[in-house]
């Protein structure tokens, strides 16, 4: 089998991939009917030797697989397709030109696939939320990355940087009101407006005179950044398919960690100059050209436009309708539950996070060399746990993920405080693996159980809620460090909070796999 013949036609790449089918193949006795992979076919024509099939529904702008009989028993199979994926055509082609050419087709075998279909406009969303998904993560680690270059031009200490870390933080109030106009005037303006400004507001901090008028203007642009976040992952909530959801933003979290790699990558401009670390924020303008492609394809999500249209305003309480025992209805409130969760799991991930560098630093007496190889090769592999995570919470359903994974995770995670050598790394990276898994699950349910007219402010409450955890965690960890108790003592203390996480998840979510916005939401029900 060659290499798939490509051709153009009015700009747009199309892509012609064959293959021949003997009669003892495997596949021979599927060919001549219709397929549902990762397209969903109908038949077009057919005629004594040749067999044609159109796309009924799938993701292809152009897609047409004819099968031609020929005399000896065998087939000949021609697919010619092309796809509309702005930004990362170059990461799925490859895999869809491999999955048509391969001699037998299943759609469980494909693993980087929706376990659901999507169709053209959810592939473009899709595509466009992901790389809004990677300017965002960029803003949110720009001051993190760079704030011990600034400080050390401007002279300033670690106290002055932990305050400084402490006030951008805290800096989330400032976003607020954006997410509740969000729910008001609309996802998409929202999000492109915050595309375009983010950027700009971030790169402002290169001009920065003194290091409290940086920190000044990080605690405005990382809140915008996070803003941009929680509306993406609305919009992935609300246009992808009730199978797919999960499996959306586990494409968001990749596209995010691919963002935070680019600011690290950057970091090395810093040793430009006693003012490199400003080039670095210079290197947030390259974003607006996301910001000018979301200006141009991104549309309103269909939920809010059916929202607004109906005139309605008011949100009714988050929640799901479920029957009691005696078959009355009641509705549970689960808002509540999930942001407490949203505390407690930060309490224990940021903790770890921010004392991961130090801990390795000052106990195991790893250089900086040695801390970055650490960081880069235990956290590499969660991107196959996004991956396999938004799929298995979109199969089997979310609570069986999230309960099981949480506490897994979090134990592994909290080992790698304790053990020394292979097993530490061991440790660190089969708990990041699990961690990763669960974090589709738990992150879609911040969008699932809030109605329309709530759904963007509820999100960012979420948010708000962790990002409080985690501050919580980082006073009271660095205050037990800093009276003698050891990382690992602190680490498995804080991890024991996962077992109440798994508790809650499992007895008070809902599952809401498989169900429709509409469905979880009654009052959103057109």
């Amino acid at each position: 089998m060659g290499r798939p013949d490509i051709r153009t036609d009015r700009g747009r790449r199309i892509r012609v991939t064959t293959r021949e089918i003997g009669p003892n193949d495997a596949d021979f006795s599927s060919i001549l009917e219709p397929h549902s992979d990762i397209v969903v076919e109908s038949v077009g024509s057919t005629s004594a030797d040749t067999t044609t099939f159109a796309q009924h529904n799938g993701p292809f702008t152009t897609y047409e697989r004819v099968v031609t009989r020929r005399t000896d028993g065998a087939a000949h199979e021609t697919t010619t397709w092309s796809v509309d994926i702005p930004w990362f055509w170059w990461m799925f082609t490859p895999l869809i030109s491999r999955h048509f050419a391969r001699h037998e087709r299943r759609a469980k075998s494909t693993w980087w696939a929706p376990p659901q279909e999507l169709n053209q406009r959810e592939v473009l969303v899709l595509s466009l939320l992901a790389a809004a998904s990677m300017a965002s993560a960029f803003i949110n680690t720009l001051f993190t990355q760079t704030v011990t270059y600034a400080a050390e031009a401007f002279n300033v200490g670690e106290q002055g940087q932990g305050v400084a870390a402490a006030i951008v933080r805290f800096g989330i109030v400032v976003a607020i009101p954006i997410a509740v106009l969000g729910d008001r005037i609309g996802r998409r303006r929202i999000i492109v407006s915050l595309a375009w400004i983010a950027p700009v507001i971030a790169a402002l901090g290169a001009l920065a005179p003194s290091f409290w008028l940086l920190t000044a203007n990080q605690t405005i642009a990382r809140p915008l950044g996070l803003a941009l976040d929680v509306a993406l992952l609305v919009v992935a909530v609300e246009e992808m398919p009730k199978n797919a959801r999960a499996y959306g933003l586990s494409i968001l979290a990749l596209a995010s960690g691919l963002g935070a790699g680019i600011a690290v990558i950057a970091l090395p401009l810093a040793d430009a100059g006693e003012n490199g670390w400003r080039i670095i924020y210079v290197v947030s303008l390259i974003w607006l050209v996301v910001a000018a492609r979301l200006t141009r394809r991104l549309s309103e999500t269909t939920r809010f436009t059916r929202h607004r249209s109906a005139g309605s305003h008011e949100g009714s309480r988050c929640g799901i309708t479920r029957k009691t025992g005696n078959s009355t209805p009641r509705t549970l409130n689960v808002q509540g539950v999930i942001l407490l969760v949203a505390f407690l799991g930060n309490v224990f991930l940021a903790t770890a996070s921010i004392f991961q560098n130090r801990y390795l630093k000052d106990v195991r007496g790893y250089s900086a060399v040695l801390v970055a190889a650490f960081t880069l090769l235990t956290t590499t592999p969660s991107a196959l746990g996004l991956v396999f995570g938004g799929r298995l919470a979109d199969v089997y359903g979310r609570r069986v993920v999230a309960a099981t994974c949480i506490p897994v995770g979090a134990l592994l995670i909290a080992m790698s405080f304790v053990f020394d050598g292979p097993l530490m790394w061991v440790c660190a990276v089969t708990g990041g693996v699990f961690a990763a898994t669960a974090y589709p699950a738990m992150a879609v349910y911040r969008g699932e159980l809030s109605p329309t007219a709530k759904r963007q402010t509820s999100s960012f409450l979420v948010t708000v809620s962790a990002l409080l955890g985690g501050s919580a965690g980082l006073i009271v960890g660095g205050t037990l460090i800093d009276h003698h108790w050891s990382y690992g003592t602190v680490m498995l203390t804080f991890s024991s909070v996962s077992l109440v996480i798994a508790a809650l998840v499992w007895f008070f979510y809902p599952e809401t796999a498989h169900r429709e916005l509409e469905e979880l939401n009654p009052q959103d029900a057109p």
